[in-house]
């Protein structure tokens, strides 16, 4: 298949052709994780396989992007939380460049979310209790010394929502100090840009 034809070929691929649930943006929760919490558990009911297989993206020694999928852990007002090993390429690359992104894609509920922010080392004794949560054969070989632990405390989480006409609906929340500043754009309308959402 040549690059012209190859390149016809995704073209012709369907997109969007999952369906998407109803959306109220009058009734947007102050922080963004609590939309995520209904987000991510609304994906699940509606039978989103793996809806907590998120994609971690880093920067490496060079500066050059690297992407891998893992599960999400936690999303709390403390951050979003993640793991691995200590031994591998991320905790190498977060230990030099701590900032990261993470994103979400439910194709059937054409539903996608994406963050980004500094990654903070979670305390030992989180590291441990999360090592020990693990099933017994994920942890052979292992020991809680050679897990890690991160949360990325976001300053920008997008909720983006399809539609086949393409007037996609965005959510975004903007960490302002202490606040979170929320706009929401596309859509049927375009809401108006909001003040600080919530303070913590």
């Amino acid at each position: 298949m040549t690059s012209s034809s190859f390149s016809a070929w995704l073209r012709a691929q369907p997109s969007l052709a999952g369906s998407a649930p109803v959306l109220d943006t009058a009734t947007l929760p102050d922080e963004p994780h609590v939309l995520f919490e209904q987000w991510v558990r609304g994906a699940v009911a509606a039978g989103v396989a793996e809806a907590h297989v998120a994609t971690l993206s880093t920067v490496d020694a060079d500066g050059l992007p690297d992407a891998r999928a893992l599960i999400l852990k936690d999303a709390s007002p403390r951050g979003w939380a993640v793991a691995g090993p200590r031994a591998s390429a991320k905790a190498a690359q977060l230990a030099a460049h701590p900032v990261a992104a993470l994103s979400f894609w439910w194709q059937p509920i054409v539903r996608a979310v994406r963050l980004r922010g500094g990654m903070q080392p979670a305390t030992a004794a989180e590291i441990a209790a999360d090592f020990e949560a693990r099933p017994e054969s994920a942890r052979v070989g292992l020991t809680s010394a050679d897990w890690m632990l991160w949360r990325l405390v976001p300053t920008h989480v997008e909720f983006w929502q399809g539609s086949p006409d393409r007037r996609h609906t965005r959510i975004m929340y903007e960490r302002q100090g202490e606040s979170w500043h929320r706009e929401v754009r596309g859509g049927e309308t375009s809401a108006p840009a909001q003040g600080a959402a919530s303070r913590r």
